[in-house]
């Protein structure tokens, strides 16, 4: 009656608890380099960006983005992508730009920034939790 379980793994039977932490801590792992590998990728395109920010506007990297932002001679898909990675960098000093555009209406991608992603970049700005925040800058 106190037999233990026991499965077939790789020719072996090996017991179910066995099966079960390995499964687990194979999968914890894969989980843990996925979220790193996506916090890496997070970081390139902040990367990118602001260095297009800085080539056109010299100086420091968020006073860059934000003037970026606000300029009218940028796509405005370029301008949400700056908008995005202030809200990545997480400085308060981009704030009154971000509240600035941010109506909290609908998003009308052809005529606007993207009022969503104002949202995000706002609360990040203000000390939301930013999954990116370990990272070097």
């Amino acid at each position: 009656m106190g037999e233990q379980i026991k499965s077939k793994v790789g020719g072996r039977f090996v017991g179910a608890r066995k099966v079960l932490f390995y499964g687990t801590l194979c999968g914890t792992a894969f989980m843990l380099a996925a979220f790193v590998v996506v916090c890496w990728s997070i970081r390139s395109g902040v990367r990118e960006i602001s260095a297009k920010a800085v080539q056109e506007y010299p100086g420091e990297r968020v006073e860059a983005l934000i003037s970026y932002v606000s300029s009218d001679s940028h796509s405005l898909r370029d301008r949400n992508r700056a908008v995005w990675a202030l809200g990545q960098i997480g400085d308060k000093r981009a704030l009154p730009v971000l509240k600035g555009f941010y109506k909290g209406g609908d998003c009308d991608h052809d005529k606007a920034l993207c009022q969503h992603e104002l949202q995000k970049a706002i609360k990040l700005c203000e000390g939301s939790v930013n999954a990116t925040a370990w990272l070097p800058r």
